[in-house]
């Protein structure tokens, strides 16, 4: 197999010279950001994220699953899934990467305790998965009867230790203590003991185990744990009983040149493969990750840096398949996207890897969390009908946990090096300390970023040296976007960004998207750059059908959506905006926590009752950055704003289905204004807007329920089904009936028409004339499947 050579690093108390990425990350730790952006995000996720979490990990019993499986407390049943206990390890890990920033007595305290916990919950040999430990009479459903029988499918019991390597390795560089890094090792050695070619040869079925070892191998200098990364790797392909696009084990990893299936195994994958390749020199993975990093970037990515297009498998879609409404663009993904396009960088040191990883950060990723640190989301979806709202907590919480361990870990995306050359990756008020083979380097940055473009960079190396800073120019700066061509600015005019040194203008040469200053730097020297800070419209590929006669707003690295209550009526689907209309920007300081937001003209329109004439209406139409969206409760919403009105939606009238109340034989009221917003649906399985469903409960009759605001005389009903057949688990049901209110009592409507029972249009009962104030709808679901409903109305 052909190697590439990539170069020796030898790090600070390593006591070996190991093969490495050709550019190293500055660790967060020597940047201290102290902007009026990102810095009070990190201090929220310290101050309240981290508690939080902690304190659901407690009170959802992830915390107890160690104590049961260690027979410290009584009782077998643990909590909904096998990778619970990897909400606790991503938790410490995040608190860690806290303490390193600021200490904290009394949590590294607690972390102590969390680990203790974990300790006693590992078998003598090393293996530790609480939910087989524990030894249940009626054990999980995705465990097998031995160890990683099930691995390859739903145990996640390689999934787990990779989480716990990564908390391990980041809670030893925070305290200095081998506590948790001890338990790690010993898992990584059991591992080594069972896996490998001859021995047990399984690939994971989630993938993070690979990145896992990788740091655990960089800690401990300990090669088994770097071949036993690849192995992981060379493992994964066809002729498996679990080998699908679904965790990219369809084809050997060296083979796979598209993106497919599980976005967030997919990423977590492609990085570890980037891992791999940088401390081995594989060659062939490189030629992979390229590949599939272009058809990621040019075909399978939201403007926001979101992947992951569809809910089905949480998966990559075809090419161009970039619905808004449905969006999954998991955040879980895009943390996983933030780490891939980092390694690339840190792999070819261009920065058009940087620019896709700042356009998730700002965007599809920091809209994972609200402002106020306890509240997230799952999917972030490019529009809304009200239908999305943050969450408190998920039951399968690996979003929040994941968000909880990313944040602290914001800084260390600033700065690079490679020997003499010091980048400049991303714009923050922050102050640097970064040793360069030459001399110590202190690098200040002022910046209002990203509300405004100037940045004043100072340098201060401890004594006069040459050495190479290279400042990256943001692709957005340029008028372009993203690399490729999936998105483009609708105006592009290129522009070469000023750069002052020391107030004079500098003449610098562009290598890889940088600014390349090469010169001999002295104590308070000074570097201006004025990035424009105009809002643009975005284009999507004519391919992406979901984007056509639409123009998406940006400015500076942030992406801008239109909510419902800064718009007339709270309506937004109803907008229109002329795409050449001139749009200003103001700062708010008291709405959002401070954002800028965008002004434009624009125009909408609602219909009436019995007319088929519009009401038109004229508004200025306010932006919000994306990231923002979703503060204020449940929204109409969306990103990509028509520029024609065969784009829009008018405003739907009253009816007096909209107006009725809904209540359902389920949980989930979420999905209950799905039945009267008055949406058409284009097909039975268009999931472009809410729906109804039962899913996962099955051959089981259910109901639906309509209370009207006062009583009403209605003789028909209409209803439009969900079924997302062949693949999903929802059906036409095999019956329905109406049922209307009489005094306290439920009478079955007298119909005058049949039941019918079609897909991909309405049936239609028509009944004697009646007066109710509610109506129910009787539903027997298939045998094998769920029912589910799009629309419901009342006439």
């Amino acid at each position: 197999m052909k190697k590439i050579l990539i170069c020796l690093l030898l790090s600070a108390g390593d006591a070996m010279a190991q093969r490495d990425y050709p550019i190293q990350p500055v660790a967060f730790t020597q940047v201290k950001v102290n902007d009026n952006f990102w810095a009070p995000k990190i201090k929220v996720n310290a101050d309240v994220t981290i508690p939080y979490t902690l304190a659901q990990c407690r009170k959802t019993g992830r915390v107890d699953n160690f104590l049961r499986a260690a027979g410290k407390l009584p009782g077998d049943k643990l909590t909904e899934f096998t990778f619970d206990d990897t909400d606790v390890y991503k938790v410490i890990e995040g608190a860690s990467y806290s303490l390193q920033v600021q200490k904290n007595p009394e949590l590294e305290m607690y972390l102590d305790t969390l680990i203790s916990y974990i300790a006693i919950a590992q078998e003598p040999d090393g293996y530790l998965y609480t939910f087989r430990t524990v030894k249940a009479a009626k054990p999980h459903d995705w465990i097998g009867a031995q160890r990683w029988e099930k691995e390859e499918d739903l145990s996640h019991e390689l999934y787990n230790s990779g989480h716990l390597f990564e908390a391990a390795v980041a809670h030893f560089q925070a305290t200095g203590k081998r506590t948790m890094l001890n338990i790690a090792i010993k898992n990584a050695d059991l591992l080594v003991r069972d896996f490998g070619f001859g021995k047990t040869e399984r690939f994971p079925g989630h993938q993070i185990v690979e990145t896992g070892l990788t740091k655990l191998y960089r800690v401990t200098g300990h090669q088994q744990y770097l071949d036993l990364a690849k192995f992981f790797l060379d493992v994964r392909g066809p002729g498996k009983k679990y080998s699908q696009e679904y965790n990219q084990a369809h084809k050997r990893v060296t083979d796979q040149h598209e993106a497919v299936g599980h976005a967030v195994r997919a990423a977590y994958m492609y990085t570890g493969m980037a891992d791999v390749a940088a401390l081995t020199g594989d060659e062939d993975y490189l030629h992979a990750i390229d590949d599939i990093w272009h058809d990621v970037v040019e075909r399978k990515m939201y403007i926001t840096g979101g992947i992951g297009a569809t809910g089905a498998g949480e998966a990559f879609g075809k090419a161009y398949q970039l619905p808004n409404m449905s969006a999954y663009a998991e955040t879980c993904a895009a943390i996983a996207n933030v780490y891939w396009n980092s390694r690339m960088f840190l792999l070819h040191g261009d920065a058009k890897y940087v620019d896709v990883l700042e356009r998730t950060l700002y965007n599809g990723l920091l809209s994972g969390v609200s402002l106020s640190g306890d509240r997230f989301f799952y999917p972030n979806p490019l529009a809304s009908m009200s239908q999305h709202q943050r969450s408190a907590w998920f039951s399968c919480a690996c979003c929040i946990s994941n968000m909880t361990r990313f944040l602290p870990s914001m800084p260390g995306y600033i700065y690079a090096q490679d020997k003499n050359n010091l980048y400049v990756n991303l714009f923050a008020g922050n102050t640097a300390s970064i040793q360069l083979p030459v001399t110590k380097v202190t690098l200040t940055q002022q910046t209002n970023y990203p509300w405004e473009g100037k940045n004043e960079i100072t340098v201060n190396p401890a004594k006069p040296a040459a050495f190479t800073l290279r400042i990256r120019i943001p692709g957005w700066a340029q008028d372009h976007p993203v690399p490729g061509d999936l998105y483009r600015v609708q105006d592009p005019v290129f522009k070469k960004i000023p750069l002052l040194l020391n107030g004079e203008p500098y003449s610098y040469k562009t290598e890889k998207g940088y600014a390349v200053i090469d010169r001999t730097w002295k104590k308070g020297d000074k570097i201006t750059i004025e990035l424009p800070m105009k809002a643009e419209k975005i284009l999507a590929n004519e391919q992406v059908k979901d984007d056509q006669y639409r123009f998406a707003l940006e400015r500076g690295p942030l992406m801008y959506c239109i909510e419902g209550p800064d718009n007339l009526d709270s309506s937004v689907q109803n907008i229109v905006v002329d795409r050449h209309a001139a749009v200003s920007a103001v700062f708010k300081p008291l709405l959002l926590n401070g954002v800028t937001i965008l002004e434009m003209k624009g125009a909408s329109t609602k219909r009436q009752l019995n007319s088929d004439e519009l009401v038109h209406s004229t508004q200025t139409v306010t932006a919000i950055p994306y990231y923002a969206w979703a503060n204020r409760g449940p929204a109409d919403m969306t990103v990509w704003i028509p520029y024609e009105a065969s784009a829009a939606k008018p405003k739907p009238a009253p009816t007096i289905a909209s107006k009725a109340k809904v209540s359902a034989s389920l949980g989930n009221q979420r999905m209950f204004k799905a039945l009267n917003d008055q949406y058409e649906p284009a097909d039975a399985k268009d999931n472009n807007a809410p729906y109804l469903h039962w899913w996962p409960k099955k051959n089981s009759l259910e109901w639906v329920q309509y209370d009207f605001d006062s009583p009403q005389t209605i003789s028909s009903a209409s209803v439009y089904w969900y079924d997302d057949g062949p693949w999903g688990g929802c059906r036409i049901p095999l019956s329905w009936k109406l049922y209307y209110k009489k005094g306290e009592e439920w009478v079955a409507v007298k119909h005058t028409s049949p039941y019918t029972i079609t897909k991909d249009k309405y049936d239609t009962v028509h009944f004697e004339p009646l007066t109710t104030t509610a109506l129910k709808m009787e539903i027997q679901q298939p045998v094998e499947y769920s029912a589910g409903l799009h629309e419901w109305s009342v006439k």
